[in-house]
This record gives C-alpha cells, structure tokens and sequence, in this order.
C-alpha cells in the first residue's frame, strides 16, 4: 500500500510542480494586458480570456496538490488538537462519504458538458476571443480526476495510520 501511495503522492506532486508555471504565464499575460491598457488605452478579448483559462488551469488542475499538501479548506477549530488517529478516521470518512462521491459527479457531468462543446467546436462568443472554449471545460474533468487521484492517496494514508497500532 505504501508503494501505490508513493506513486499517487509523486505524480499529484509531478503535476503540482508543472501546473505552477501556470501562475508564472498569468502574472506575464496580465502584465502585459495592463502595460497594453494604460499605454495604448485598448486590450485585447483574446488576452482577457486567456487570463481567465490560465487561472481555471491553475486552481483546477493544482486541486489535487493542494490536497496532497493539506492547503484546502477545513474547519480546523478541533482537527488540530486530534490525534493522529482521530484526524485519519475524519479524514478516511469525509473523502469516502464527500469527496469521492462528489469527483465521481463532477466528472461525470462535466465530461458530458465537455464533450458536447467539443462536438461543436464551441468557442469564445466574444467577437475576436479564444477558440476552443471545450479545453477550458475539459480542465474541469481532469482537475477532478487529479482531485481523485490525490483523494485515493489520502484514503489509504489514513488506512495505513488506522491500521498501525503503535500510534494513540
């Protein structure tokens, strides 16, 4: 179990560290978008919606690595004083009971929502914006797979301190 543990926490890792130059080409575009506005008082819809596809890819697909690295939301007024056992079985059963269930819906509605964009060929509706708006819908599958992918390492994790009988 550690060793597909291992894999899953490397990849989700793999995957954070290449989704973070995500930021680096937003803070250059959104540079360049407000250097652009102020000097020639005009800007481009293909610029402003990059901007947005940029910071879709880099919270959807860094969802996942945030989790690997406990920096999402959680209401932590009691976790924090838990033991470790007591944090795994809160952890175990919020990923089974909510966060598994809840990847398996979005995945499922928003690949159909892709999909059918794809087939389309749907674009930006704005006159002279970004084609290919499907890309930016399939980001929201595979953020949720990548979500996945951490959730399964997170469920065994807190299995294996469960199972462990050295720890209180």
């Amino acid at each position: 179990m550690k060793k597909l543990i291992n894999v899953l926490d490397n990849f989700t890792e793999n995957v954070g560290k290449i989704t973070s130059w995500f930021a680096v080409f937003m803070v250059l575009i959104i540079s360049l978008d407000v250097i652009i506005r102020y000097l020639f008082e005009f800007t481009f819809i293909w610029i402003i919606e990059l901007e947005i596809y940029l910071f879709g890819f880099l919270f959807l697909l860094g969802s996942g690595y945030a989790l690997k690295h406990e920096k999402h939301v959680r209401v932590d007024v009691f976790y924090s004083r838990f033991s470790e056992k007591k944090k795994a079985i809160i952890d175990l059963f919020g990923s089974v009971l909510y966060l598994l269930p809840w990847c398996f819906i979005v995945i499922n509605g928003s690949f159909k929502y892709a999909y059918s964009s794809f087939k389309i060929s749907e674009g930006s509706p704005q006159p002279g914006g970004l084609p290919a708006l499907y890309i930016l819908k399939f980001a929201i599958t595979l953020g949720f797979i990548l979500l996945l992918i951490q959730g399964v390492s997170q469920i065994l994790k807190s299995i294996t301190i469960l199972l462990n009988k050295d720890q209180a």
